[in-house]
């Protein structure tokens, strides 16, 4: 908590929004968003919420000093196929 704190105190010291932040004595302080178990995601990096009912993909970004979640569309991607227990094609009419 105490790390969380001084990144959001000293977040504004950085002059782009995705660079590191140096507290005093050039310390670099990470900041970071964490996903709902708690895991660590860095700045920049995408993933799908669920608020409220809804899906949404979300960058993790740093506004007015603060590491947030910033809604980029509605919806996920999703990286599962649906299972098909017959060919799309018959390959037997393929000539070779």
């Amino acid at each position: 908590m105490k790390q969380l704190l001084t990144c959001l105190a000293l977040a504004g010291l950085a002059a782009p929004a995705f660079a590191d932040v140096k507290g005093p004595g050039g310390k670099v302080i990470d900041c970071y968003c964490t996903d709902k178990t708690g895991s660590r995601v860095e700045l920049g990096e995408y993933i799908c919420l669920q608020v409220d009912g809804q899906m949404f993909t979300a960058q993790c970004q740093m506004s007015l000093n603060v590491p947030m979640w910033r809604k980029t569309q509605d919806g996920c991607l999703s990286s599962s196929l649906p299972q098909q227990s017959q060919p799309a094609l018959d390959a037997g009419s393929v000539d070779s």
